[in-house]
């Protein structure tokens, strides 16, 4: 995994909200759609955490200081993080499965900077394969300390792994969340967010106040391709944030068109 910071040639500040992707580009190899994982930062750099799995991908991750990265966006859907605290009317659920937790990096870090005057609390439940696979460690860290509930736990531990042992879903019953009154956001492999949301619904949380994001093969970011197509949604437009409805409970199943 490596985490790219792109500044502006002209260095002005991209508006984005946490949720949205740009099209990074690399000149020659292609365009891939990359979720921005950071909220927007005084210093106007764009954070987007990359793994290396095919050309553009490789390409990003082998880049060096200085190189021309394309930026188009940003684009889509957002995880409707209130701007006051006084908006944020219960506690927040937050669950990452492996890269997931990226996409969902900027929303936690503005989360955390209401919790002081805000009426819940946060709650951080990742999954990951193993404890060498789990992101953002410094991060958190700094979260725990300011006030978050941060639990992790990994499919397979190793000898020095002290912590839990299995899926991320076991980690939700006992967690101590007003279930009647949070909102909850879900990033990670679709069958992990399928049994996830499942399991929040069951525990009491309204499918109306959550959310997932959800990835397909976005090439144009503007829903007129139609490679990102989910049932009626074109992923790049109307997601890839998308409230877990009847709608969305039916299709997050479907494969790749």
């Amino acid at each position: 995994m490596v985490t790219l910071l792109l500044q502006a040639t002209d260095r002005r500040a991209t508006a984005f909200r946490p949720g949205q992707f740009n099209m990074l580009s690399v000149p020659g190899v292609g365009e891939v759609a990359i979720s921005v994982s950071d909220a927007p930062r005084d210093d106007g750099l764009l954070h987007h955490t990359i793994r290396d799995v095919g050309p553009v991908s490789h390409a990003l991750c082998d880049a060096d200081v200085g190189d021309l990265v394309g930026v188009r966006g940003p684009f889509g859907s957002d995880w409707r993080v209130p701007d006051r605290a006084t908006d944020l009317d219960g506690d927040v659920v937050i669950v990452a499965g492996g890269v997931g937790l990226a996409p969902l990096r900027g929303a936690l870090n503005q989360f955390v900077s209401l919790l002081d005057d805000a009426a819940g609390h946060v709650f951080l439940f990742i999954g990951a394969r193993d404890p060498q696979q789990i992101l953002f460690v410094d991060d958190l860290a700094t979260w725990d300390r300011a006030g978050a509930h941060v639990e992790v736990t990994v499919d397979q531990g190793a000898p020095q792994w002290r912590g839990h042992v299995g899926l991320v879903t076991d980690l939700l019953h006992a967690a101590g969340f007003d279930p009647a009154n949070a909102r909850a956001l879900v990033c990670g492999p679709e069958v992990m967010m399928r049994v996830t949301a499942e399991n929040l619904v069951g525990v009491g949380v309204d499918p109306s106040r959550i959310l997932l994001s959800l990835e397909r093969n976005m090439q144009c970011g503007t829903g007129w391709c139609g490679h990102c197509q989910l049932g009626p949604f074109l992923l790049c437009r109307d997601g890839p944030v998308l409230v877990y409805d009847s709608a969305l409970r039916s299709l997050i199943n479907e494969h790749e068109r």
